[in-house]
């Protein structure tokens, strides 16, 4: 028996009917076309698949796609906006916080997440924030690197805007 989920997946809305066991990882990767949510171990253990459900970073292979129903989704092809990288990703890029490449989604997600909660978190946050995601490769030091140089490139833009928007109301 099919179920019909409609969802908004990076701001664009999607309906479908899917299968009730159907996982939300497998829904966005298979029937919306969304690859860059990785499954990695498929119990919960890795956060490769972590995208955002209503704001709060989830596990996707560990909600159903029919569990999304009317939920506002957002994955990492959603993080770039007009062809800018957000800045986690230009984070994670400018300071090498990616090997393989494979758990960087969910990282990015998990991080955004944590900086939406606390704009400018310690080290210790941040590894208290990221500890449901594994990586393989890196050794963690410039993950966390980058979620530090992403916290202070999204705060100095707020200040930036901030200071803007004070001027225009002088003026």
């Amino acid at each position: 028996m099919k179920h019909k989920v409609a969802t908004t997946v990076n701001g664009r809305r999607h309906e479908h009917e899917v299968e009730a066991r159907l996982l939300l990882v497998h829904y966005l990767r298979d029937v919306v076309g969304l690859t860059g949510t990785h499954v990695g171990c498929d119990t919960s253990q890795c956060g490769a698949c972590t995208i955002l459900v209503d704001g709060n970073a989830v596990k996707s292979c560990t909600m159903f796609a029919v569990q999304a129903e009317g939920k506002s989704l957002t994955t990492i092809e959603g993080m770039a906006k007009d062809g800018e990288l957000h800045p986690l990703q230009q984070a994670f890029w400018d300071e090498h916080g990616l090997q393989c490449g494979y758990c960087t989604p969910g990282f990015i997600m998990a991080a955004s997440y944590l900086l939406s909660q606390n704009p400018n978190p310690t080290e210790d946050e941040i590894r208290k924030g990221l500890e449901g995601n594994l990586c393989r490769c890196t050794g963690y030091v410039n993950i966390i690197k980058s979620v530090q140089s992403a916290a202070k490139a999204m705060n100095g833009s707020k200040a930036k805007a901030g200071e803007h928007s004070a001027a225009a109301r002088r003026s």
